[in-house]
C-alpha cells in the first residue's frame, strides 16, 4: 500500500506531501490543476521513462519519494531477497533525475537499478488510465487478460521457456545444417586432395635426398672418370704416388742410418703413406658406387617434379604438404562428426516439439475453459455497471485442422505464448452481432469494461495500490453512481486512487484530496490537500454546481454523502 508521496521540482509542482490510506482515495480538481503531473510522478516510481523536461524550470533536479508498506507474505519479499536488498515490510523508494540526464535510484537507502526498480513496480502499484485502455484496444494484450484471469501466467511462462530452448536449436540446426552443406560442397575436392596426397606417398627430405641422386646421375660418367684416374694416380700407374713415396721411405731408413734425426720425417711420410693408400682403396670402392642409369635419372626427375607438382598446390616445403593433407583429413573427419551432431540435433528438435505442441495444446484447452468464465464474469460485472444486455466473447480464431498433422507440421501455427489468437469481442446492444472491442465501444463503455476486469481480477491480483485515472471518462448519471459503488467494492481488496471529476464517484471515497493550481511567489505550484468533512461536502457540491455553488448544490452534495 502507498503510504506517503512526496514529489520536488517536477514539472510545476515545488513541493508536494501527502499520505494516502487504504480503500478508496478520491483526487479531484480543476482541470489542469496538476492532476496528472501526480499519476506521472508516480509512473517514475515504477520505473517509468524519464526526461529532463520534467525537471521544474530553475531547478538542477527533480525528485520523487513513494513509502510503501508492504504485507508480510507479499510476492515483493522474494523480488527484495534476490536483490539483497533491506527490508523490515516498509519500502523506501527514492527516484532523482537531474538536469543532465542522470538518473539515481534508491531502494530502502540502498543504490539500485531502473530494471530492478521496474520489475518492483509491477507488484506494487497498477495505473489504469488512458494507455491502459488503448492497451486494452490491442487484441496482441488479450491473451494475456485471459492468461491473468485464468491463472495460466506460470503455464504460458513455462512454453514461453520451452520455445526459446526450441528456436535456440533450431537456429543451432541452421547452423549446421549450412556448415554442412558448405562442407559437403567441398568434401569432393577435399577427398580428392587428400587422395592425391597419399598416393604419392612422400616423406620428409625425400626432395633433398633425390636432388643429391639426381645430381650424381646426371654426372655420373665424368664422377667415374676422375675417379678412376685419381686411383690410377695414386695406386696403379708404373710411377704412382705411393709407390714413389715407398721408395722414398726406403731411402730415408738408410740415411737414418748416418743421422737419426731423419726418423721423425720418415715416420710422417709413412703416415701419409698409410693415409694415401686408404684413400686409394676408398676410391677403388667408390667406383663401385657409381652407376649409369639412365632409366633411374628419368624416374628421379619424374619424382620430383611431381613432388614440386604437390608444392605449388599444397606447400612450400614436403612438411606443409603433409601438414594441409592432415588438416584437410581432419576436414573430412569434422565433417562426419557434423553429420553426428545434426541427426542428435534433428532428434533433439523432435522431441522438443512434440514437448511444446502438447504444452501449448494443453494450454489451449485451458484457456477455453477459462475463457467461458471469463465471458459469464464480465457480463454480470456489466450488468452491475448498467451495461445489461451487453454480450461479451473471447473469441478464438480458428486455426488450421490439426487432427492428423505431425508435431513439425502443428508446430509452424505456434508463437512463443502458445497456439492461441485470441480477441475480445462485445455487443453492447441486444440484437446486435458481437464485434471486435477495438470497432465497437465507445469511451464511457471502455472505462466500465476496464472496470469490470480490474473488479474481476482484483482477487488474485498481487498489486497492492490501483490508481484509476480517467475511469470517468464518457460515462456520467446513474452509471456514476454504479461505477462509484463498483470502486467501493474494488477497494475491499486493494488501495484505490481514484482521479475523477464526478460527484457520484467522488462522494464514495473514504479519503478525499483536492489537486489546485495555485500562485505562489509569481509561479504557478500545483499543491494537494486533505480535505475535510465540511471542505468535503464544498468539493463534492463544486463536482455537482460548477464554479457557482448553490444552496441546492450544497444539499445534493450532503445526501450524496450521507448515502455513501
Amino acid at each position: 500500500m502507498l503510504v506517503q508521496l512526496k514529489i520536488t521540482n517536477f514539472a510545476i509542482i515545488s513541493h508536494l506531501e501527502t499520505s494516502f490510506t487504504p480503500g478508496l482515495n478520491i483526487l479531484s480538481g480543476e482541470t489542469g490543476a496538476g492532476k496528472s503531473i501526480i499519476i506521472n510522478a508516480v509512473n517514475l516510481i515504477l520505473g517509468g521513462r524519464a526526461s529532463t523536461d520534467l525537471v521544474r524550470s530553475g531547478s538542477e533536479e527533480a525528485r520523487v519519494e513513494a513509502l510503501f508498506e508492504i504485507p508480510e507474505k507479499h510476492s515483493i519479499n522474494k523480488i527484495l531477497s534476490s536483490f539483497d536488498l533491506p527490508f523490515d515490510g516498509e519500502l523506501l523508494i527514492q527516484r532523482t533525475i537531474s538536469r543532465e540526464g542522470r538518473n539515481r535510484v534508491m531502494i530502502n537507502g540502498s543504490m539500485a537499478t531502473l530494471q530492478m526498480l521496474s520489475r518492483l513496480g509491477l507488484t506494487l502499484i497498477s495505473i489504469s488510465g488512458q494507455h491502459e485502455h488503448q492497451l486494452l484496444l490491442r487484441p496482441e494484450n488479450h491473451l494475456y487478460l485471459l492468461d491473468d484471469f485464468g491463472g495460466l501466467n506460470e503455464e504460458r511462462e513455462k512454453l514461453n521457456a520451452s520455445f526459446k530452448g526450441y528456436q535456440t536449436v533450431k537456429e543451432d540446426l541452421e547452423v549446421l545444417e549450412k556448415e554442412l552443406r558448405e562442407g559437403e560442397q567441398r568434401q569432393e575436392l577435399t577427398a580428392f586432395q587428400v587422395d592425391e596426397i597419399g598416393r604419392a606417398d612422400i616423406k620428409n627430405g625425400e626432395d633433398s635426398l633425390l636432388e643429391d641422386e639426381k645430381n650424381r646421375l646426371r654426372h655420373a660418367e665424368m664422377l667415374l672418370q676422375i675417379v678412376a684416374d685419381s686411383y690410377q694416380t695414386l695406386y696403379e700407374k708404373e710411377d704412382a704416388v705411393l709407390s714413389n713415396i715407398s721408395l722414398c721411405i726406403k731411402k730415408l731408413e738408410k740415411g737414418i742410418e748416418a743421422d737419426r734425426r731423419l726418423s721423425t720425417i720418415r715416420d710422417a711420410i709413412t703416415s701419409a703413406h698409410v693415409e694415401l693408400e686408404e684413400a686409394a682403396l676408398d676410391l677403388r670402392d667408390f667406383q663401385k658406387t657409381i652407376t649409369i642409369d639412365p632409366n633411374r635419372l628419368e624416374a628421379v626427375e619424374e619424382r620430383l617434379q611431381l613432388i614440386n607438382r604437390l608444392k605449388r598446390k599444397y606447400g612450400s616445403t614436403i612438411e606443409e604438404i603433409l601438414k594441409y593433407r592432415d588438416e584437410l583429413s581432419g576436414r573430412i573427419h569434422h565433417l562426419d562428426l557434423k553429420r553426428k551432431e545434426l541427426e542428435r540435433t534433428r532428434s533433439q528438435l523432435d522431441d522438443m516439439e512434440k514437448v511444446i505442441v502438447s504444452e501449448a495444446t494443453h494450454l489451449s484447452k485451458k484457456r477455453k475453459v477459462v475463457a467461458k468464465r471469463l465471458q459469464k464474469a464480465v457480463e454480470e460485472e456489466l450488468h452491475r455497471l448498467d451495461m445489461g444486455g451487453t454480450r461479451f466473447e473471447a473469441f478464438f480464431h480458428p486455426l488450421k485442422d490439426h487432427n492428423a498433422a505431425e508435431p513439425k507440421d502443428i508446430i509452424k501455427d505456434i508463437k512463443s505464448d502458445g497456439s492461441d489468437n485470441v480477441e475480445l469481442m462485445i455487443s453492447p446492444n441486444i440484437g446486435e452481432e458481437m464485434r471486435p472491442l477495438s470497432r465497437i465501444a465507445s469511451g464511457g463503455e471502455l472505462s466500465r469494461i476496464m472496470l469490470a476486469l480490474k473488479t474481476i481480477l482484483a482477487r488474485t491480483a498481487s498489486v497492492e495500490t490501483v490508481i484509476f485515472d480517467e475511469v470517468d471518462s464518457g460515462i456520467g448519471g446513474a452509471t456514476a453512481e454504479v461505477v462509484g459503488e463498483k470502486l467501493h467494492s474494488l477497494a475491499q481488496y486493494h488501495q484505490i486512487l481514484c482521479i475523477t471529476h464526478l460527484p457520484q464517484i467522488a462522494s464514495k471515497g473514504k479519503t478525499h484530496f483536492l489537486v489546485e493550481k495555485k500562485i505562489i511567489e509569481s509561479r504557478s505550484q500545483t499543491v494537494i490537500s486533505k480535505l475535510k468533512s465540511e471542505e468535503r461536502l464544498m468539493e463534492i457540491a463544486r463536482l455537482l454546481g460548477g464554479r457557482v455553488i448553490s444552496k441546492k448544490a450544497v444539499e445534493h452534495a450532503k445526501e450524496m454523502l450521507t448515502a455513501s
